[in-house]
């Protein structure tokens, strides 16, 4: 396995008579560094990994070496082969299962449920499927200590940001009330076969123990109401969301409503809530 830990992805593409899918958004991996440091993140203490969109196992080799399973998802059925070769020892001796499957409906908390603990998700996401396979990982935080994903660079500021900051969102809002978020490093374009336009960035999202909020339809509400209009305030941006009981609710969570939604974290959301459902009687 030290041996294919180095090897150039359009070699190994070559060899399989392969090219990387645009309709995939495949962009492999090429410094075996980079991989290491992703395994390292997600792997500190050993336990059950499930990654996403194997490919050709760059990252997967250095798993191996740290997790006491791997589970490998991979939806390119020309790929499947080449990873059940590649790691025909760890298969074997059952550290290894590579699931031919797509990552948008893999079924993670049925095979996180009896796994070995800590339970991590990783994985090099495709651009294109990022924003699914994030709230994919949103909805079985509960089931995870960890997730560690390459995504692109602009999405990882955005998931990080902190209220205030120009492209704190929705999205920030949404990961954060059940993880943790931090931007761990940047991976330039040239780390990549076929090299993408942009750069990328691995992000660190460890769950929060109880989460801040659950995404109910009433939080989505109220999250993508605040950041419809940026410049408006939550008093004219909630009108629609919660007209009847909007000022008794604000009081009751404290939170000026001359303010704009930017400058609110995610406990403040989850407190106008939870204010507005005990007002209407739901809780």
């Amino acid at each position: 396995m030290a041996e294919l830990e180095h090897r150039n992805p359009r070699q190994q593409l070559s060899e399989a008579g392969l090219q990387a899918k645009k309709s995939f958004g495949q962009n492999f991996l090429t410094d075996p560094n980079i991989c290491a440091k992703i395994a390292a993140l997600a792997c500190p203490d050993r336990g059950t990994v499930v990654e996403i969109g194997a490919g050709l196992g760059a990252l997967t080799a250095p798993l191996l070496e740290r997790a006491d399973r791997v589970i490998a998802i991979e939806r390119d059925r020309d790929l499947v082969p080449c990873l059940r070769e590649r790691f025909a020892d760890p298969l074997a001796a059952g550290r290894l299962e590579v699931c031919e499957a797509d990552a948008k409906s893999f079924d993670y908390a049925d095979r996180f449920q009896t796994a070995i603990q800590p339970r991590v998700l990783t994985g090099n996401l495709p651009y294109q499927i990022t924003g699914p396979l994030l709230e994919r990982a949103v909805s079985v935080a509960d089931e995870i200590e960890r997730a560690v994903f390459m995504v692109q660079l602009e999405v990882a500021e955005r998931v990080a940001a902190q209220p205030g900051n120009k492209v704190y969102g929705g999205l920030s809002v949404f990961v954060q009330a059940a993880f943790e978020a931090r931007r761990a490093f940047v991976v330039k374009r040239t780390a990549f076969h076929p090299q993408p336009n942009v750069d990328s960035a691995v992000i660190e999202l460890v769950a929060r123990r109880p989460a801040v909020a659950e995404e109910t339809p009433l939080f989505r509400a109220l999250v993508k109401a605040a950041f419809a209009a940026r410049r408006k305030t939550l008093r004219n941006a909630w009108r629609g969301v919660a007209e009847e009981h909007l000022v008794e609710a604000a009081q009751a969570a404290t939170i000026d409503l001359d303010r704009r939604g930017e400058t609110l974290d995610v406990t403040e959301f989850a407190r106008m809530e939870k204010a507005l459902l005990r007002l209407r009687g739901g809780a």
